[in-house]
């Protein structure tokens, strides 16, 4: 039985091979030998292991040892935590915290959301090479650059493939890495995809006891699954924009500013002499020529859209007029911490929220997530966070959902990792607790004793909190095969009506499960030894 999750990952990893050939990256040999391993493939993660055989980084001379994960023969899959779960309004969206390894969470929603996912934001740890003294991360754990190379490459393989064509990813990274992760993405993504390097101003006050420079910038990558579809839509005009626009002449169109007349490379056909209400002449500069033909320039004269100044003698501009810009304005790459706040903002929501000692080292901050995500989303999109850590990225979204009615939905994905501050691990001791109070108003133990809660009201909507499962896939025992554990309504289906409906989804779904000809005399056998299974 064919896997549709497999062959679409093949389908999707053999398109990277044959783009690699047409860059002349990959010879057509060596190609074609890596398609053919990958068409043979077991399972998906065999297929990206054998695709990363063929990652190389001739454009840039870029090259990491890639370090395989240890992967099972187990079928993982999602189970609900019915005990984090929570409703507040059914009409509202339901979101998702996915607590476990996001590989294997990534690889489970590729079932239900492949190609459905508008942005993506990831905030992976990053730590310096080997050769030195492991940086810390938010999470204080080390990882060495070829770790983190290696571990990022099959993550964001399987991130490509839930995007949507539009859909854009994002990503946050340290200066020490920027470069040699923004050369991973753009073997995954292709360089043509790259939209921008934004500089986030994390810190707004130097630490003086560095010895040479106190960085106060993060960097973040910003990529689209196909440039030619990816629409950004601008940030909201601000009143310092607005204010710039004056209105002198009291023109009835409304307020107004002036642009440039001037404008060079120099047109030979649009150099010629202005005479302003003065009667002072005027030429366009060397090397540059009027923006307007002689014939428009008199057309924007009797429509009053050029201004002389209140003496009819300064060089003519054409008024550009406040009702007529757009309602948006373009992003810079540098996002001023004035702008989208930094890591202190960060840290006293957090505390707000927690009280007590702050998880997080880094934080990223509300409106700098805010930004991330109005840029690219719909007002009914899908946003995932596969290194969730503190849930930024979810609370970012319930914010923006209130202030434009919108009713994204959110996909957070985070490592039960245990530290000092979390006993009983990140996911439910952060992420999940902060969902929780944001949410509804209270902690899951029903108090309400947190300054977040007195200053805010909850955003309600719906939170689903899964966990992975794993279950052997020749596992026979009664209430407990893969057909037993495995509740496809988590993935969006309506509950199957017949084992062999419920089978045939599996099968085709879910890594390592068992495989067999769908004859009739096989289907029959297959079905008895279920049905003695179930009955025990």
């Amino acid at each position: 039985m064919t896997n549709d999750t497999l062959r679409a990952s093949r389908e999707s990893l053999i398109a990277d091979i044959d783009r690699r050939v047409e860059d002349h990256i990959l010879e057509p040999t060596n190609a074609e030998l890596l398609k053919k391993l990958i068409r043979q493939a077991d399972d998906v993660d065999e297929a990206m292991m054998i695709a990363a055989l063929g990652t190389t980084y001739k454009r840039t001379g870029f090259h990491f040892d890639k370090r395989l994960e240890k992967l099972g023969k187990d079928i993982r899959y999602f189970k609900k935590n019915e005990a984090l779960s929570f409703r507040t309004d059914e009409s509202r969206p339901t979101h998702k915290l996915i607590i476990g390894d996001n590989y294997e969470a990534l690889q489970n929603l590729l079932i239900e959301y492949r190609g459905r996912i508008s942005v993506i934001y990831i905030d992976p740890p990053y730590g310096k090479d080997s050769m030195g003294e492991f940086a810390q991360t938010n999470y204080e754990n080390a990882i060495t650059r070829d770790n983190l190379l290696s571990m990022l490459y099959p993550r964001l393989m399987l991130a490509k493939q839930l995007l949507a064509d539009d859909g854009v990813i994002f990503c946050s990274i340290d200066d020490k890495n920027q470069a040699y992760v923004k050369c991973l993405f753009d073997e995954v993504f292709e360089e043509h995809n790259f939209i921008a390097n934004i500089i986030w101003e994390r810190a707004y006050a130097p630490i003086n006891l560095k010895k040479h420079f106190s960085e106060c910038h993060d960097y973040i990558l910003c990529y689209a699954r196909n440039i030619d579809n990816a629409v950004c839509n601008g940030l909201p005009r601000t009143e310092d924009a607005n204010s710039k626009y004056k209105n002198p002449d009291n023109d009835p169109r409304g307020l107004w500013r002036t642009d440039n007349l001037a404008v060079g490379p120099r047109v030979e056909a649009q150099v010629y002499e202005i005479t302003t209400p003065s009667g002072r002449k005027v030429m366009p500069p060397d090397g540059y020529c009027w923006r307007l033909t002689k014939e428009r320039f008199q057309e924007y004269v009797a429509d009053n859209r050029i201004w002389f100044g209140e003496n009819g003698d300064l060089v003519p501009a054409p008024k550009r007029f406040l009702s007529e810009v757009k309602d948006s304005m373009t992003p810079m790459t540098i996002w001023k911490y004035t702008e989208v706040g930094h890591s202190q903002d960060a840290m006293r929501a957090l505390r707000d929220i927690f009280g007590g000692k702050v998880m997080f080292a880094y934080p990223k901050s509300i409106p700098l997530m805010e930004r991330i995500i109005r840029l690219y989303s719909k007002s009914d999109s899908i946003i995932l966070d596969f290194f969730a850590g503190s849930g930024t990225t979810g609370h970012a979204v319930l914010s923006l959902n209130e202030k434009d009615k919108g009713n994204r939905q959110f996909i957070l994905c985070q490592l039960n990792e245990k530290t000092d501050t979390t006993p009983n691990g990140i996911a439910y001791d952060v992420t999940a607790k902060r969902l929780k109070r944001i949410m509804t108003g209270e902690c899951y133990d029903g108090t309400k004793d947190f300054k977040w809660a007195q200053d805010n009201l909850p955003y309600g909507d719906n939170l689903d909190v899964y966990e992975i499962g794993t279950v052997a896939n020749d596992s026979s025992v009664a209430g407990k095969t893969p057909f037993d554990v495995i509740d496809e309504t988590l993935y969006g289906q309506v509950r199957f009506e017949t084992l062999k409906d419920k089978i045939a989804w599996v099968c085709s779904n879910f890594a390592h499960t068992q495989h067999y000809l769908e004859s009739d005399k096989e289907w029959e056998t297959k079905r008895r030894e279920l049905d003695h299974a179930t009955r025990g």
